[in-house]
C-alpha cells in the first residue's frame, strides 16, 4: 500500500506544502489533540498581567497570535515565564499599574492582541503606547475599536484618519458608556470591557447577536463584577475592578479541531476522535452546521474544565454530506471556521449558501475571495456573494498549486481539501499554519492511512 506524500518545500522563510493522495486512497484514522484555543490562550495572558498575583496557565496555545501578546505584555511590565504547553507563570503588574514601554508594542499578525491591548492601553492615564504589527494587521480596520473607546475619552491617533496602524495611545481616565455594536464581535465586546475595568461606573455593550463569551467566563473568574443579559444579548462590567490571579486550563481550539471534523466527513472511511476540545456554546456553530450537512459527529466524555465546558469529539465519514443555508445568528459562532465549512461545501450534494459573513473580508486575507479563487483552481463551483458564497457541490477537485495568502486558515483548509482531491496539490505558504498550529503537517502525516 502506497502512502500519501504529504512534505514541506523550504524556500528561505517560505514553505510548500505538497500533497498527493496515493492512487489506492486513504483513510484518516487515530486519536488527536488540537492546540490550546487561542482566544482562551489570548485572555489568560491579558488578564494574568493586569491581575495582582500569580496566573498559571495549563495548555496555552504556542502560535504566534500568543506569542505577541506574550510579547507585549512582557514590554509593560508582566513578568511571563517561557511559554510551553505543560505550565506558564505570569505575575501581573495589577490593573492600572501597566508601565510606559520603552519600545513599540508588535501585535504580529494578531488583531486579537491589538484590538483587546487598546483597550487595556487606553484606560492607563498619562502614558504613552506606540503599537503596531505586520503588513496584513496594518492593512485590517482599527476604527471598530477606536470608535467607541474615543467614546469613552480615549486618545488614539493613527492612519487614515485613525484607523489603522500603527497607532498612538496616550492613556485617560476613561468614562463608561453603553455601546451598540453594529456588528457581534468578541473582539470589539472585549475591548470595550477591559477599558471598562477602570472606568467609574457600569460599562455595557449590547451586540445584535451574541458573539463569543471567554472574556466575560475569565473575567468574572479573575473577580470582575459582570452581568449578562442573554435577551438583550448585552454584557456590563462595573468599574474599577480589582483582578486576582488565577489557574487557568486551556482547552482544545474547536477552530482547530474543526479541520479534522471536516477532513474525517469528506474522506472516505475515515474515523477520527479529537480529544480535549472546549465546546463553548458561543463557539459550537461549526457542529450544527455540519450536522445540517449530514456529518456523522459525535460529543463523548462531556465534562467542564477551569468553567469551561470541553468534550471529545468523534467523526467518521458516513453518507455523501448535502448542502445547506448558513447565515444569520450562526455566523458569530463560527465566523472562523467559514474557510473550512467552504471546503466540506465543495464536497456536500447540492448547494450550500454562506450569507452574512462580511467580516470575513477583513480578516487576515479577504477570506471569502480567497477561498472561493483557491478552491476554483482545484476545480470547484463557487460564486462570491457580497457577504458570503454559493457553493455547488458534488464536482470532484484536482490537485493544483494554490496559496494561502499568509493566511493560517486558508492553508489549513486548502490542505484538507487536497487530502480528497486527485492529483498533486502544492499549497504555497503553507508556513502561515504556524500562526494557530505549529503541529499541523506533523498531525496530518500521522492521521493519514493508506487505503
Amino acid at each position: 500500500m502506497q502512502a500519501a506524500t504529504i512534505k514541506i518545500n523550504q524556500t528561505g522563510e517560505s514553505q510548500t506544502l505538497t500533497i498527493e493522495k496515493p492512487a489506492s486512497g486513504l483513510s484518516l484514522q487515530g486519536r488527536i489533540r488540537v492546540p490550546g484555543d487561542k482566544s482562551i490562550s489570548h485572555r489568560a495572558l491579558m488578564l494574568g498581567a493586569l491581575a495582582t498575583g500569580e496566573t498559571t496557565v495549563e495548555g496555552l496555545l504556542l502560535g504566534e497570535d500568543p506569542r505577541s501578546t506574550a510579547k507585549c505584555f512582557s514590554l509593560l511590565g508582566a513578568s511571563i515565564s517561557e511559554l510551553n504547553a505543560e505550565l506558564v507563570t505570569v505575575r501581573g503588574v495589577g490593573l492600572g499599574d501597566l508601565t510606559e514601554p520603552i519600545d513599540v508594542l508588535d501585535a504580529g499578525n494578531s488583531g486579537t492582541t491589538m484590538r483587546l491591548m487598546l483597550g487595556i492601553l487606553a484606560s492607563h492615564p498619562g502614558r504613552f503606547f506606540a503599537v503596531t504589527g505586520d503588513s496584513s494587521l496594518r492593512s485590517r480596520p482599527m476604527s471598530r475599536v477606536i470608535k467607541p473607546l474615543q467614546q469613552m475619552g480615549a486618545q488614539i491617533w493613527g492612519r487614515a484618519g485613525n484607523s489603522l496602524a500603527p497607532l498612538a495611545v496616550v492613556g485617560q481616565q476613561l468614562k463608561p458608556i453603553h455601546y451598540h455594536s453594529p456588528i457581534a464581535s468578541a473582539q470589539v465586546k472585549s475591548c470595550i470591557l477591559l477599558a471598562g475595568l477602570m472606568a467609574e461606573g457600569e460599562t455595557t455593550v449590547t451586540e445584535p447577536a451574541l458573539s463569543r463569551d471567554h472574556s466575560e467566563r475569565m473575567l468574572r473568574a479573575f473577580g470582575a463584577q459582570l452581568t449578562v443579559d442573554r435577551e438583550t444579548c448585552s454584557v456590563t462590567v462595573t468599574g474599577p475592578a480589582k483582578l486576582i490571579g488565577q489557574k487557568v486550563i486551556v482547552p482544545g481550539d474547536i477552530s482547530s479541531a474543526a479541520f479534522w471534523l471536516v477532513a474525517g466527513a469528506i474522506v472516505p472511511n475515515s474515523e477520527l476522535v479529537v480529544e480535549n476540545v472546549g465546546v463553548n456554546p458561543t463557539r459550537t456553530g461549526v457542529l450544527e452546521a455540519l450536522e445540517m450537512m449530514g456529518a456523522d459527529i459525535e460529543l463523548q466524555n462531556q465534562r467542564e474544565a477551569a468553567g469551561e465546558p470541553v468534550a471529545d469529539i468523534l467523526v467518521r465519514n458516513s453518507a455523501q454530506l448535502k448542502g445547506c443555508t448558513i447565515a444569520g445568528d450562526l455566523i458569530p459562532r463560527l465566523i472562523d471556521e467559514i474557510p473550512i465549512l467552504a471546503v466540506a461545501a465543495a464536497f456536500a450534494k447540492g448547494t450550500t449558501v454562506i450569507r452574512d459573513a462580511a467580516e470575513l473580508r477583513v480578516k487576515e486575507s479577504d477570506r471569502l475571495a480567497v477561498m472561493a479563487a483557491q478552491l476554483n483552481r482545484m476545480g470547484a463551483k463557487i460564486t462570491e456573494l457580497p457577504d458570503g458564497l454559493e457553493i455547488t457541490g458534488g464536482t470532484p477537485l484536482t490537485g493544483a498549486d494554490v496559496d494561502s495568502y499568509t493566511d493560517h486558515r486558508i492553508a489549513m483548509s486548502l490542505a484538507i481539501a487536497a487530502l480528497n482531491s486527485s492529483g498533486v496539490t502544492n499549497i504555497h505558504r503553507a508556513e502561515a499554519a504556524a500562526i494557530s498550529y505549529p503541529d499541523f503537517t506533523a498531525t496530518l502525516q500521522q492521521v493519514c492511512q493508506p487505503n
